[in-house]
């Protein structure tokens, strides 16, 4: 075996092996050969072989031999390629003597052209020794020629020929308008003006082919008989068959045609007005004539004004003017009066058009053309742009236009989402603007090199991204309880089935990340607008437009408040904002200098040419916004870009002394108050309080100062109390993370390796100085409570005070300086001074009858957009100026209620025995009248109305722990207990994600309390037995079961609440997670707080089903099992008591909590229970389960239940109920062994009003079950007239009852319920009157002719002398003792017409 080569092998060692090699004569891997060139004339002959030999060219197997080209364009191939081939051994002469031709061929056939009608001039003779040189000014009625541009000396030369045949210019213009039609489009006027005018020979028809002498004639005569034959059709008749012709000829072959007369017209035309030698007098009336011609033409649909002239003209065209030969009416129409606008008394609808200001023109407004709003558009008399024009406008080459479309664009935009435009327009503008690819027209503007295009662009993003009220309601909110955690703006997922997940190579699944990645922008912006903004990137253009462009104040705050938004959107896309390089930087040390110089002044106001060197309240507003989504990112902030020292530049200073605009002062003052209070609600930034510690304390000095009547007289007021309200939202989060400290230091001592965050440099000591200061300011707004002008200007300052002290004494007893006896003076001491006088004040108890009003579950359409809702970019939808009987109106009384029932909350978790001193409160009429409206209130969840909803939950939560505590105390409360307990029914399925704490203190301690389910020890089960023994009287209803009553079950179960509540906690376990993140937000353990962007809002926490959850967790399982290949014969014993407490506790609602259940519809609950079924084979079987689900089923065929029950529509969680019951059907015939409960459950469904698809399947491929459903009639639960009214009409379905009944697989010892219900059908519809069609009528006479010769003569009785459905005989229908006249004489009638006809 020969060596191969090896990495280190030198120049020698190679050599050797090739030596070896070449002496062995192996066949080389490679060949080596030489590609022949044949433009050489080269040829593949044995000395070019071994010429190839000697060179070493290498051709590898897969690999061209040659490179490709760098140019996708094919070579050019040369038809005489061919043709031209030499060869080197050939003699030229010889090659030329071959190819040569001679004289006689050139010479065989002369044909002499005629000359003698052409007359003969001479030169004109002048005294000038050179020509004159001909100027362009000499050269009248020029038209340049289609065949290319002539020059001066050819366009000379063509007129004096003109001259020479005496063509005048007039002639010509007139024979070519004849001619040429004035708008391309219009072929049927050009046919007819041809028609008209006719010409003696055809175009098309040259004669040629007709192989005749006098084939011109025979021309003439085909023409003239195509002119006649034209001239008597009409129009209409022309251009059907026209139509026609088209249709049958190739459309190349009609586009020569086409242009050959086209062309045949420009070109005669051009000759003849070539010869024109007038003047320029002359050439004005050529103008007329034309802009005649196209005036007519154009207004040939409507009466217009005569078209334009060139007396009409502002300046007129003089002689030498270069292009000013022709007219152009179509350009000059502007010039013209416009045309009279629509009338008024019109309802046609009309397209929208804008003014500059984005409001909407009437149109029937006669505006003045001053105001620049008419222009050369589609409907030149109507003012204003549509939106069609404006992006039109848009994409000008004019700078001017380009920036005047992206400004009125962004009006329009801002007022669509104040919801101005609503009601005005038809259809929905945002959308339409998406749809037209308005977001990429932005994108691409941005990137423009103009700073007023660019701009103007960024107003239009702001306008479209950003809504001003929802920022504002967010601010309003912020000082709330739990106002600083909000939702992201994300849009709703919504479900795509038909979208599969993609494998890869390696067999997994294709990610979220990568099927965002292989998104197109247009696919990602069209379902979520901001994360397509982030992928085209958005943040490195604006930070090129803030560090580079450096544009005004507006676009800079523009900019800023679309990051915000964009921050808004999502932790992942503030992340992208943190992350982008530079933005940050230059947004820091731009906007939020530590040191500036003073603006000029300008009168009272100072003007800022360049924001840029000067601090911006927007700036801080972004770091606030992008701290709110993670605590690592405030940390980010704090510690990299050194916010801090702005902080402390920005809040230790007056506003007035800010050297800056008074309302900008104020609120970069605000706003660094507010990430103060984002960093202190991480426990984060602490350390500054100490240091700001004076600066804190005369800031609550001034409180009282602030609260008069003269302060909110001055400007700006509502900055200033906003600035008070997070100043004591600050101290609460402070104090709420130095009473963490503690618990901080312990968890770190008893285990040091835990991931715990670090203890903050604060503890209760440094914070419990405050406390005196915030009660004597306190005392002091409630003052104003006996002037409500006033208080409603200070209330959302009360209720800040109340939320301190809530989170105050919520802190207090869990510290280890906690003394409980001067902590229970103190707050007795706070009860009767301050608590007891609020809570029974006149002005609280009609904030309590106001909450209504304000009420978003109560009054659904205060919290209903009333702007424009897009799906790829959600908001809050808060309307203009927040309109009264909002619940986040300034006027409101949530916002005091919550902070009042939190304050009352905490000191009754200290002081316990003063729980009962505020009963008056929770026994209110109003506030009962409230809570039982929210209740049968049936809210819409959407993103606009779930963070009102969120407050509104959490102040009913409180009133419900409130009534928790008072109700062993106080008979009053305890008289109410029901309405509390509905309270925590309904809320408990509405609550939203960051609720999830609220949810498990509701299902631990109120919904399965004894207490709160007063009927279990108040003779509940009684009356229920009692109901059901006098429905059993009147026959009503049928006893289903004989070992227990209802009544006793309901004792069982309601004995058993505490495992009740244990079987649905442990199904609820998957929340453990989310519950303690919604624990520590709540209880104000601020270190542990991850984020205070809420999850993701995909929808309440608990589901609106959640009774049900124990079923349908064990058939999800059951099911999963079957599909890996797994049968499932039983369950275990676990599963099985899960299973029994949850019929227990549906069995408790059903019978006494009814409305508990509205949420989910009968054929959810039927299809729920039904999973029993499916869920193992012998769970349905277990004693337990079979009590109480024959329980359910009776009260699940209640007349109400049954009429509210529609199969129809698939019940949520089910793709298609016929799948669903097809899989009852099949686990009947295989486990069921004849149960009359699975039987009466499939009986259910096959009631006459249902679809007949179900029917048929039992009937038709499930026929054997039939043998099996011994359901008896005592034991049905539903009225047999159920199943036979009305009559059934299906045909097949009767068949299969015949079909059935006749063969035996229905019996009545088999399957009594089904057998009477087909007979009822089968007797309905043989002996019916009713004659339809004729297919029914043979079909009816033809059963009933099989009926009377039925061999089975109890069959064929039953059939023939049924009489009417009775559940309560055995036989199931009561039957005539003879045939009824009637039916006799329909039979005869049947049966002779078959012997006498047949």
């Amino acid at each position: 075996m020969l060596p191969r080569p090896k990495p280190g092998d030198s120049e020698d060692d190679l050599l050797r092996y090739q030596e070896q090699f070449l002496a062995s004569g192996s066949e080389p891997a490679v060949r080596i050969i030489r590609k022949v060139d044949k433009r050489k004339g080269e040829t593949e002959s044995s000395e070019g072989l071994n010429e190839q030999r000697n060179r070493d060219v290498v051709s590898i197997q897969g690999f061209p031999e040659e490179p490709p080209p760098l140019n996708s364009v094919p070579p050019k191939k040369s038809r005489f390629k061919t043709q031209n081939v030499r060869f080197e051994d050939e003699d030229p002469e010889e090659r030329i003597n071959c190819h040569d031709k001679h004289v006689t061929v050139v010479l065989s056939k002369i044909i002499e052209r005629d000359t003698s009608a052409v007359p003969v001039t001479f030169p004109a003779f002048t005294g000038a020794a050179f020509p004159k040189a001909c100027h362009r000014s000499e050269v009248q009625g020029q038209i340049p020629s289609p065949l290319g541009r002539k020059s001066i000396f050819a366009q000379k030369m063509m007129l004096q020929k003109a001259k020479e045949n005496g063509m005048l210019a007039k002639e010509a213009s007139q024979s070519a308008m004849e001619r040429i039609p004035t708008r391309a489009s219009d072929d049927v006027e050009m046919k007819m003006q041809i028609h008209q005018h006719p010409d003696p020979t055809s175009g098309l028809i040259s004669g040629d082919g007709l192989g005749k002498p006098d084939s011109a004639s025979e021309v003439k005569q085909i023409q003239w008989e195509n002119e006649q034959r034209l001239k008597s059709m009409s129009e209409v008749e022309i251009l059907e068959e026209q139509r026609k012709l088209i249709s049958q000829l190739d459309p190349r072959l009609v586009a020569f045609v086409k242009s050959k007369i086209s062309s045949a017209s420009l070109t005669n035309t051009d000759l003849e007005m070539s010869r024109s030698d007038k003047q320029s007098s002359e050439n004005e009336e050529i103008m007329e004539l034309e802009t005649t011609a196209v005036m007519e033409d154009e207004s040939s649909d409507q009466d217009l004004c005569p078209p334009i002239t060139v007396d009409e003209l502002p300046v007129k065209p003089k002689e030498g003017w270069v292009h000013m030969d022709k007219l152009e009416p179509e350009k000059l129409e502007w010039l013209r009066d416009l045309p009279p606008s629509r009338k008024k008394g019109t309802k046609k609808a009309m397209q929208a058009r804008f003014d500059f200001s984005g409001s909407l023109i009437p149109p029937t407004a006669d505006l003045p053309t001053h105001l620049g709003l008419h222009h050369h558009g589609e409907e030149p008399e109507l003012a204003g742009y549509s939106l069609q024009e404006l992006f039109h406008l848009s994409r000008s080459k004019v700078t001017q236009q380009r920036t005047l479309a992206f400004n009125t664009l962004a009006r329009v935009l801002h007022k669509v989402h104040l919801g101005e435009l609503a009601s005005m327009v038809k259809g929905r503008i945002i959308s339409t603007l998406l749809d037209a690819g308005l977001l990429f027209l932005l994108r691409f503007a941005l990137d423009d090199n103009v700073e007023v295009v660019i701009a103007g662009a960024v107003r239009a993003l702001w306008a479209l991204l950003v809504v001003p009220n929802d920022e504002e309601c967010l601010d309003r909110t912020f000082s709330w309880l739990h106002g600083m955690f909000t939702f992201p703006l994300l849009p709703m997922e919504e479900s795509d089935d038909e979208e599969e997940d993609e494998v890869d190579e390696d067999g997994k699944k294709e990610t979220v990340e990568e099927k965002e990645a292989r998104k197109q922008d247009h696919e990602v912006a069209q379902a979520d607008i901001i994360k397509g903004l982030l992928k085209m990137k958005l943040l490195p253009r604006l930070r090129y437009i803030l560090e580079v462009v450096r544009p005004g104040p507006r676009v800079v705050q523009d900019v800023l408040e679309i990051l915000i938004r964009i921050c808004r959107h999502s932790a992942a896309a503030a992340s992208q904002v943190l992350d982008c390089p530079r933005l940050m930087g230059t947004i820091i040390s731009e906007f939020l200098p530590c040191s500036w110089t003073s603006p000029s002044m300008s009168g009272h106001r100072p003007t800022l040419e360049r924001p840029h060197g000067l601090p911006v309240a927007a700036a801080m507003k972004l770091i606030r916004v992008l701290a709110s989504t993670g605590r690592h990112a405030c940390a980010r902030l704090l510690n990299n870009y050194k916010i801090r020292a702005r902080l402390l530049r920005f809040i230790a200073v007056e506003p007035e002394d800010l050297l800056l605009e008074a309302c900008e002062a104020k609120k970069l003052s605000l706003e660094a108050l507010r990430m103060w209070c984002v960093a202190a609600g991480y426990g984060q930034a602490c350390d500054l309080y100490r240091d700001m510690y004076p600066v804190l304390i005369r800031m609550l000095q001034s409180i009282p100062q602030l609260m008069s009547k003269e302060t909110s007289l001055e400007p700006f007021s509502n900055l200033t109390l906003q600035r008070t309200e997070t100043l004591l939202l600050l101290l609460t989060t402070v104090t709420q993370t130095a009473g963490s400290t503690e618990e901080l230091k312990a968890n770190q001592m008893g285990d040091s390796e835990s991931a715990l965050p670090p203890p903050p440099p604060l503890d209760w000591s440094q914070v419990a100085g405050l406390q005196p200061f915030i009660k004597a300011s306190l005392k002091t707004c409630l003052r104003w409570l006996a002037e409500p002008s006033h208080w409603e200007n200070v209330h959302m300052l009360a209720a800040a005070h109340l939320v301190y002290l809530g989170s105050f004494y919520s802190q207090l007893y869990v510290q280890s300086t906690f003394c409980p006896v001067d902590t229970l003076q103190e707050i007795e001491a706070l009860t009767s001074e301050v608590l007891l006088p609020l809570t029974g004040h006149q002005t609280v108890l009609n904030m309590i009858d106001h909450l209504r009003q304000f009420s978003a579950l109560c009054a659904p359409t205060s919290c209903a957009a009333s702007r424009e809702i897009i799906h790829g970019l959600p908001g809050f939808g808060c309307s203009e100026g927040i309109n009264v009987g909002n619940l986040s109106d300034a006027k409101s009384p949530f916002p005091f209620l919550m902070g009042l029932f939190y304050v009352l909350d905490s000191i009754t978790n200290v002081h316990k025995g003063l729980a009962c001193k505020f009963f008056n409160v929770l026994v209110a009429p109003r506030l009962l009248d409230y809570l039982c409206s929210s209740c049968s209130a049936l809210p819409s969840f959407s993103l606009s109305s779930a963070w009102l909803f969120r407050h509104e939950y959490h102040l009913q939560y409180l009133l419900l722990k409130l009534a928790f505590k008072q109700m062993p105390l106080k008979t009053e409360v305890s008289q109410q207990i029901t309405v509390y307990h509905k309270i925590a029914m309904a809320m408990l399925p509405r609550l939203l994600p960051g609720s999830e704490y609220q949810a498990h203190e509701l299902l631990s301690t109120m919904i399965f309390n004894p207490s709160f389910i007063p009927e279990g020890r108040c003779g509940g089960p009684e009356a229920v037995d009692l109901s059901q023994l006098l429905r059993l009287r009147d026959g009503d209803q049928c006893s289903l079961f004989t070992e227990s009553t209802t009544g006793t079950l309901l004792r069982e179960a309601y004995a058993n609440l505490a495992s009740l509540r244990g079987c649905y906690l442990t199904h609820l376990a998957h929340l453990e997670p989310s519950v303690l993140r919604s624990r520590d937000i709540y209880l104000g353990h601020t270190p542990f707080v991850c984020s205070q962007m809420l999850s993701e809002l995909t929808g309440p926490v608990v589901p609106s089903d959640w009774a049900f959850l124990p079923l349908v967790c064990l058939y999800e399982q059951t099911t999963k099992e079957e599909s890996s290949g797994r049968t499932v014969e039983s369950v275990s014993v676990t599963s099985t008591e899960a299973v029994t407490h949850c019929l227990q506790w549906l069995l408790i609602l059903e019978t006494w909590h009814e409305d508990a259940l509205k949420s989910v519809p009968p054929a959810a609950k039927f299809c729920r229970l039904a999973c029993i079924f499916l869920s193992g084979s012998d769970l349905f079987r277990e004693r337990p389960v079979q009590r109480f689900l024959w329980a359910l089923l009776l009260a699940l065929c209640r007349p109400t239940q049954l009429n509210a029950l529609d199969l129809t529509v698939p019940p949520p969680g089910l793709a298609s109920f016929h799948d669903f019951y097809s899989s009852l059907l099949v686990q009947f015939e295989a486990v069921s062994f004849g149960d009359p409960l699975f039987g009466c459950f499939l009986l259910v469904p096959l009631q006459r009003h249902y679809s007949t698809e179900l029917k048929l399947a039992v009937f038709g491929e499930h026929i054997g079950l039939l043998r099996s459903l011994g359901v008896s009639l005592a034991q049905l639960p539903i009225p047999l007239e159920r199943f036979t009214s009305p009559p059934e009409d299906s045909l097949p379905l009767l068949r299969s009852y015949f079909r059935a009944l006749v063969t035996g697989s229905l019996r009545l010892a088999w399957c009594p319920v089904l057998y009477a219900v087909a007979v009822a059908h089968v007797n309905a519809f043989i002996f019916s009157q009713d004659t339809k069609n004729e297919e029914i009528d043979m079909e009816r006479k033809s059963l009933l002719r099989k009926t009377y010769f039925l061999t089975d003569e109890v069959l064929k009785n039953h059939l023939l002398l049924f009489k009417m459905p009775r559940a309560d005989i055995k036989l199931g229908f009561e039957m005539f003792e003879k045939l009824p006249p009637i039916r006799d004489k329909r039979l005869n009638a049947v049966l002779r017409k078959e012997n006498g006809t047949d």
